[in-house]
């Protein structure tokens, strides 16, 4: 594309002051392509660092240790051979431009083995695991982590099919926390036990996280310690896979939670030193470090470590068939300042000097090599500044992600919830912020993700509910509280949904409202696993009301995974913010709000396209938790009344409804 034909300032002329930052930013980004993969030549037919370096087999009975290392003056293997000990016959050979290598026969070090590098550097050595290791494991008794041998037999898919998803519909999940023991569940018992759940209730998407392999459990896996490597706590990559398989043989597709955006720092687990330097991978002094996460920050100007990110992107999309990655952590990538205590309020603040230009750069070659290799794979970009361009098109002078969270939907509800009364409650205010998204982007939406349910912190019901958590949730026991927060979790959520921009995101649990909070074991709660699981029995439990928060999300992700709700945009046909009443169409599905938490509407008339409109969701249905005041059988007929379609509703108080329309 010509770089006068951009078309992101034209489809946002606020942004035409910043024309020729957005030109330059392109050009960068074509250039630094055009460096790694040579003229004409496809990024993914070049960037395969993972297939080098790292541990390999070369066919002809050798194996292949290699290692990246430009401080290092030596590297010895370190395994039970030698008894973990320096040994000459161990040290690898130096082959150029910081690269070492190590070449052994086969047999030396078998399926399973564990082992080690130790470098040494000018003054010093340490002993490190490969930066390209695919298999880290840690030991039980000292707690240490060593890199193993990983040759099986390949694993045989079952499913061959490219899911491609248009309006993804995410179950944020995390393996070790999805049983209901206290324990670290597995890759199988998610397959046989949460799977199933996940496909029941109309998700067509998966996103993991936690998959790579990190130190500290209670990092909800984003202190990065091995990028290439699966989290042995979980089980084996072949249980991945096994996992990745079945889901797309439901028809769902299975992205990957990616930390790109910084490493953790603990040397003897990670790649922070892996020569004795702090500059191998990440940038040296103050701008290597994190300042608020203590993590290491990734220098994306530098050859080596684009090729090491790019080709971990290749590696998970083509070794486990992931469907695409939500990449965390944007902002602080993006920002020389990590965007730290700071309100992006205008649009000179994304091009001020502050932007860390090679990590743009970065982002879109990730984007143009992931598409490269799979055209319908999904990327999400987790951002909370609103960079312009993240998510639109690398042609138009963007970043290339499909999605942008909505990350401040969760942030509103809060505030609404804390802050205001019911009677208080604006529902011009609730449609803008659920609909104020940029025109050339798509967005996920979510009421609320992993990060409201933390420690410190509480779930949309536990505010709602509280103490009443413990005490009220029987469905023998009467409380006007419950009554409360179960209707409002239901509208809350059903809101979200029909006014998202192209896709809904919930976390695991939060579908029938799971009680308290997310808390993984330490010091300070005795090592307890008691909060880091899901306790599905409460769902299940006939006795119990979350049975009906569940069977309404059921109900709602249902109705909008067979719908193509999404694919139109939200057109509002009555608001009155003082009645608290909201209703709004999307194609042909017709959505009622009534926020008013005592006020009720027999008649309420209003204009409509004409025809007649079938109830087919209601929160106030009985299977939901609901007082059943609307007759779901009655369908309503638009009135032709001087030259206008008139539409006349029942809106009882704090609930909402979905119709389908059919013309006449």
């Amino acid at each position: 594309m010509q770089i006068n034909q951009l078309r992101l300032w034209i489809d946002d002329p606020w942004l035409e002051p910043w024309s020729k930052v957005i030109r330059e930013r392109y050009e960068k980004v074509v250039l630094r392509g055009l460096d790694i993969a040579g003229y004409g030549k496809a990024l993914s037919s070049v960037v395969n660092s993972h297939l080098y370096y790292g541990v390999h087999t070369d066919g002809r009975g050798n194996r292949l240790f290699r290692e990246w290392a430009p401080n290092a003056t030596d590297i010895y293997l370190l395994c039970d051979l030698n008894g973990w000990k320096q040994d000459p016959a161990f040290r690898f050979t130096k082959t150029g431009n910081g690269n070492h290598e190590l070449v052994l026969p086969e047999s030396t070090l078998r399926h399973g083995d564990l082992f080690k590098w130790l470098v040494c550097w000018e003054g010093g050595s340490g002993e490190r695991i490969p930066a390209y290791a695919r298999r880290a494991v840690q030991d039980p008794v000292t707690k240490l982590f060593a890199a193993q041998i990983w040759d099986p037999e390949p694993y045989i898919w079952k499913n061959n099919k490219t899911l491609q998803i248009e309006h993804p519909l995410i179950y944020e999940a995390h393996i070790g926390m999805s049983s209901e023991a206290p324990e670290i569940a597995s890759f199988d018992h998610f397959r046989l036990n949460v799977l199933p759940h996940i496909s029941k209730s109309g998700y067509n998407t998966i996103q993991l996280m936690a998959v790579q392999e990190h130190p500290y459990y209670g990092s909800f896996g984003y202190q990065v310690s091995n990028f290439f490597a699966v989290s042995s706590r979980f089980g084996t990559p072949e249980e991945l896979k096994m996992l990745i398989d079945d889901a797309h043989g439901m028809g769902i597709a299975v992205i990957m939670d990616l930390v790109h955006s910084h490493a953790v720092s603990n040397v003897l687990e990670g790649i922070s030193s892996i020569d004795g330097s702090e500059s191998a991978y990440f940038h040296e002094g103050d701008r290597g470090t994190h300042p608020a996460w203590g993590s290491r920050c990734f220098n994306y100007g530098k050859s080596e470590t684009l090729r090491f990110l790019l080709s971990n992107c290749k590696y998970w999309l083509e070794e486990f068939r992931f469907d695409g990655f939500r990449f965390d952590g944007i902002t602080s990538m993006i920002y020389h300042d990590h965007g730290l205590g700071k309100d992006f309020t205008g649009y000179e603040l994304y091009f001020d000097g502050n932007q860390d230009e090679d990590a743009l750069v970065y982002l879109a070659l990730a984007n143009r090599l992931i598409k490269e290799i799979n055209p319908g794979s999904v990327t999400i970009a987790e951002d909370m500044s609103g960079m312009p361009g993240l998510a639109a098109p690398i042609e138009s002078g963007g970043f290339g992600f499909d999605y942008r969270l909505s990350m401040g939907i969760a942030d509103h509800w809060i505030r609404w919830i804390k802050e205001l009364r019911d009677e208080q409650w604006n529902v011009g205010e609730i449609y803008h912020e659920l609909t104020a998204k940029r025109a050339d982007e798509k967005t996920i939406s979510y009421a609320e993700c992993h990060d409201q349910a933390l420690v410190g912190d509480k779930t949309i019901i536990f505010r709602l509910l509280d103490s009443e958590m413990y005490t009220s949730m029987s469905k023998s026991t009467l409380s006007m509280t419950v009554d409360r927060a179960i209707a409002l979790h239901k509208m809350i959520r059903l809101a979200t949904i029909s006014l998202a921009g192209d896709g809904y995101l919930n976390f695991m649990g939060n579908e029938f409202g799971h009680p308290e909070w997310i808390d993984f074991p330490r010091e300070g709660n005795s090592w307890s696993y008691h909060y880091a699981r899901r306790q599905w029995s409460l769902a299940s439990d006939t006795n119990l009301k979350y049975e009906w928060l569940l069977n309404f999300d059921n109900e709602m992700i249902s109705l909008f995974r067979k719908s193509d709700i999404l694919g139109d945009k939200p057109n509002i046909l009555y608001q009155h913010n003082e009645r608290q009443l909201l209703v709004f169409m999307r194609g042909d599905y017709l959505f009622a709000f009534n926020f008013s938490p005592t006020e009720s509407y027999t008649n309420l008339k209003f204009n409509a396209p004409a025809g007649e409109y079938k109830p087919i969701l209601d929160t106030d249905d009985s299977r939901f938790g609901g007082f059943e005041r609307n007759d779901l059988s009655v369908n309503h007929l638009t009135n032709n009344f001087n030259g206008e379609n008139i539409l006349s509703l029942y809106l009882p108080s704090r609930c909402a409804f979905v119709c389908l329309r059919s013309k006449s």
